[in-house]
């Protein structure tokens, strides 16, 4: 009888310390309190604007919207790229892809340019698999060049080129549903991977990572960053001459890190779920808002870095903040499901 009440002790405490820690892991206790240094600026009113990445030699920003009504997705979902000119005073979105006839949910997005030709890689999550789209994109006019399809892009999240046709993407998951699918979302088990294609062929570079998320390479130091959100960090690689990497670090954010982008000075700007659990109620229709969170990295060399918090938001004036793009003062904040993005304009 006492060995009974002892086993019975014994898996009562695993089981507060496995439930305790999803909560920890998660940033469930997480204070939120509503901080910027700054107002909004405008609102856009383009649905799930998930991924907005921005050309700072042209001045434009290209924007990755899918009207998403919850996760998983049940039915097709309808989604596409927009354009918002820089140079002008009103950001007035133009939609791109109007007359991309395949079904097409964008998720993560790049660009690369060369002399005067701009290309676009976008994830694209459909019923009908999963796909990776290239556009050529001329004076305002989206080509359509190829669609990319392989056993390797799984669970694709976020993709970036390294030119016009090599490139990594994120697999976010290994499992698409079950256990497997549980397993990785709430015990936080790393099993999703980074691929590299050289243009013939995928290749696995780096994998054990809990949840990638959003990836970024920073030409000038040869690095590559990539956002692990349900451990709360961002890896960092060093890119090889064959595209393999070199681990270097982890830097904990302390926030379910989403879409990576660089400003004028390479500093990393990161849109943040500070609240993981509240996230995936607010996915699932479960509940009305999530909170926001963006941060800043300085990121100087292994082990030297410093991070700072710029914004953080309940979820009313935007909820599951996933990326913030600079432009001089301004930051471009998109979401996951919310039917308008934001505009930030700094104070300094």
């Amino acid at each position: 009888m006492k060995f009974k009440k002892r086993l019975f002790y014994a898996v009562l405490i695993l089981l507060i310390l496995f439930v305790a820690n999803i909560f920890i892991s998660t940033g469930f206790f997480r204070t939120i309190e509503n901080k910027f240094e700054g107002d909004v600026f405008q609102k856009i009113n383009i649905p799930g604007a998930e991924d907005i990445t921005i050309s700072r030699k042209d001045s434009f920003a290209i924007i990755s919207s899918t009207a998403r009504n919850h996760f998983p997705n049940l039915k097709q979902e309808i989604g596409g790229l927009y354009f918002i000119d820089l140079k002008t005073d009103v950001f007035k979105p133009i939609h791109l892809t109007k007359d991309f006839k395949k079904p097409f949910a964008p998720h993560g997005i790049s660009i690369f340019q060369k002399d005067s030709v701009t290309t676009i890689a976008a994830i694209s999550h459909t019923l009908e698999g999963e796909f990776i789209e290239f556009f050529t994109l001329t004076n305002q006019k989206l080509t359509h060049q190829k669609t990319l399809k392989n056993d390797k892009i799984f669970s694709p999240n976020d993709i970036v080129l390294i030119d016009e046709k090599r490139f990594y993407f994120t697999n976010d998951h290994k499992y698409k549903d079950g256990l497997g699918r549980l397993s990785e979302d709430y015990l936080g088990l790393g099993m999703s991977n980074v691929v590299y294609f050289d243009g013939k062929n995928y290749t696995v570079v780096a994998d054990g990572i809990a949840y990638a998320n959003g990836i970024n390479f920073d030409n000038k130091r040869n690095l590559l960053f990539v956002a692990s959100p349900r451990k709360f960090l961002i890896k960092v690689y060093e890119k090889n001459e064959d595209g393999t990497l070199n681990f270097i670090e982890d830097i904990d954010c302390k926030t379910g890190v989403d879409n990576i982008e660089f400003d004028e000075n390479d500093k990393l700007w990161i849109g943040s779920h500070p609240n993981l659990l509240h996230f995936a109620a607010y996915a699932k229709g479960d509940e009305a808002f999530s909170p926001s969170e963006i941060i800043k990295i300085d990121y100087k060399q292994k082990g030297e870095y410093t991070i700072e918090q710029i914004y953080m938001e309940d979820g009313t004036n935007m909820s599951a903040s996933t990326v913030a793009a600079t432009f001089g003062n301004l930051i471009f904040t998109g979401n996951v499901m919310d039917d308008h993005f934001l505009i930030l304009k700094r104070n300094h």
